[in-house]
Order: structure tokens, then sequence, then C-alpha cells
């Protein structure tokens, strides 16, 4: 019998262990991500909820308008608040029979938005 074959083989020892923190790595690389892309998506969410009230707000204004289309001058504004949007203003501008309804607004951190609106009132 020879030597080596009485030396235990001590290439294998730790391999287990080894692939066990690889694959914690992975697994945590995973987790990265879907925490990502779970914050985009309500970023993005947000972001569309606040265009679909500008949209409504917009319109609103604009079938106030066209209900009294007698008094076109009376629903012109400059930046009025809006209490639904963060740092929302509406703006009214009247010029003939078109008329122009702008919504901004700006999250914290983020850049301005606009939403804009223009229709034709029959003033006959």
């Amino acid at each position: 019998m020879s030597k080596l074959a009485n030396i235990p083989c001590r290439g294998q020892q730790g391999v287990a262990l080894l692939e066990a923190l690889i694959a914690v790595l992975i697994f945590s690389i995973g987790i990265l991500a879907v925490i990502g892309l779970q914050a985009t998506s309500v970023r993005l969410t947000t972001d569309a909820k606040y265009r679909a009230d500008a949209s409504f707000l917009a319109n609103q204004a604009l079938g106030r308008v066209w209900a009294d289309p007698g008094n076109l001058a009376a629903y012109v504004e400059a930046d009025t608040a809006l209490a639904g949007l963060p740092g929302g203003k509406r703006k009214v501008e009247v010029v003939g029979d078109r008329v122009t309804v702008t919504i901004t607004w700006q999250l914290p951190g983020g850049d301005a938005h606009n939403f804009v609106v223009s229709g034709y009132v029959n003033v006959n």
C-alpha cells in the first residue's frame, strides 16, 4: 500500500459553504431587483394618478365654461391653487372663443408637470 492512500483528501473541504454563500448572494441580488421594480412601480403609479387627476380637473373647468358660454370672461384664472395635486395650480385663458386650461403640479424633488386642454366655445 502506498503512502498516498492513507492521506485524507482535503481539496473538497468548504465547497458546500462556498456554494451556500454564492446562493445567498444570487438570492440577495434578486430581492434587491424586486425591491427596485416595486419602487419604480409605485412611482409610476403615483405619476399616472396625478396625470389622471389633472385631466379630470382641466376637463371639469372646461365643462363649466361650456355650460355658460355667454360669460367667458368670468372664467379667466391666473394660477389658482388646487388641493388635489401637490403644488397644483390651474390657469384658464380665454382668447376669442378658444378656452385653454393649464394644470401644473410638482412632486417634491421632482420635475414640474403640465396638462393642457383647449376647446372652442360657441358663443352664438
